[in-house]
């Protein structure tokens, strides 16, 4: 028997399976095609727009340039050259900067002005000419000073009362700088310098430079009270504390610590006992970092540093060793002794206070 004309025409079976993976295959390479048409699409717009606008191409990659290489800019800060000058500290300069009392070449000088000391440049201050020369090579001088009570920590007062510059010996071509500052009503060791970069690193509080206090104070202190001190307690300027206290003697209500602070905020000793309802009668300052206020000196004396003591508080700040000094060694054996210094001193006030009358 012949087979059919249906049977010899019948196509040749493929499974259910076989038939669905041709299927995926060739969605996938429609898929394929139209992925690769749509990214010659776009990298052709991208090409089209990064050459009309070039701040959207991709930058090339420049050649990595050391730091020593670029160019910088001459000289020095104005406000170092005039602080190593002697003319203050470089706060205080940044200050008169800012204020317009500087200028340099006949224009009013801004804060990030260079100058080269050795171009012969001249430089005022509120009009008057500087000499910068001291800058060139100014000797690094430090004087000790026992504040009394009752004097201003400032050059000149309107008012005509007394100011700690009254006593101290006069200088040549250069000034006294202090070294931080202490309140009318506070006594005891002050520091003054010719070296406006030694002063300004010193009272800066990255530095950490510690400054000791003798305190007398009015009031119950219990040890809750000093171990909120010690941890630290919130002034309207920040977190205050004292690194130590110790106590020093005294009966009652009245009783004396010796403190120790890091940093030199203005009235810190006093708001941190009032912040604890303590009130402070008598505020000395004994210590700023080793040097201790010399025992004799009477109030209202000076005396100046030796090479040994300066040099220790320019290691302090990370300054360079000072090699020359303008204290005579003969003559600071020969110095006089403190029953000499007091009646200075007490010649001293007697004229002051004719002048003011």
């Amino acid at each position: 028997m012949k087979p059919s004309q249906k049977q010899t025409q019948r196509q040749p079976h493929f499974s259910k399976d076989s038939a669905k993976k041709r299927d995926f295959s060739a969605k996938n390479d429609r898929r394929s095609v139209s992925r690769i048409a749509c990214v010659e699409t776009a990298n052709t717009k991208k090409s089209a727009v990064n050459s009309d606008n070039k701040f959207l191409s991709k930058p090339k990659a420049k050649p990595i340039v050391k730091a020593s290489n670029q160019p910088k800019a001459e000289g020095e800060k104005l406000q170092k050259v005039l602080a190593r000058a002697g003319q203050g500290s470089r706060r205080e300069i940044e200050t008169m900067i800012a204020a317009g009392r500087v200028s340099v070449e006949g224009k009013i000088a801004t804060l990030g002005d260079r100058i080269d000391v050795h171009s012969g440049v001249k430089v005022r201050i509120d009009g008057q000419i500087i000499n910068l020369s001291h800058a060139q090579k100014e000797i690094c001088r430090v004087l000790m000073y026992y504040k009394p009570e009752g004097e201003l920590c400032t050059r000149s007062d309107p008012k005509g009362r007394a100011t700690v510059f009254d006593r101290l010996p006069h200088l040549t071509g250069s000034r006294w700088i202090a070294v931080g500052r202490l309140d009318i009503n506070t006594s005891g060791l002050l520091l003054f310098t010719t070296d406006g970069e030694l002063a300004n690193r010193l009272m800066h509080p990255s530095r950490e430079v510690e400054r000791e206090y003798s305190v007398r104070v009015f009031g119950q202190v219990d040890d809750a009270m000093l171990a909120r001190l010690r941890k630290g307690v919130q002034l309207e300027d920040g977190s205050a504390n004292f690194k130590e206290i110790k106590f020093a003697g005294g009966v009652g209500i009245n009783q004396w610590y010796d403190v120790t602070l890091m940093e030199g905020r203005n009235r810190e000793v006093r708001r941190l006992w009032e912040s604890q309802g303590i009130q402070v009668s008598r505020l000395i300052r004994i210590r700023y970092g080793n040097i201790k206020l010399m025992k004799g000196l009477p109030r209202g004396g000076w005396e100046e540093m030796d090479l040994e003591n300066v040099n220790y508080l320019r290691e302090l700040v990370g300054l360079p060793a000072e090699t020359e000094t303008k204290l005579d060694v003969k003559q600071a054996s020969r110095r006089p002794k403190s029953g000499q210094i007091r009646k200075a001193v007490k010649r001293y006030s007697e004229m002051n206070k004719r002048y003011k009358k």
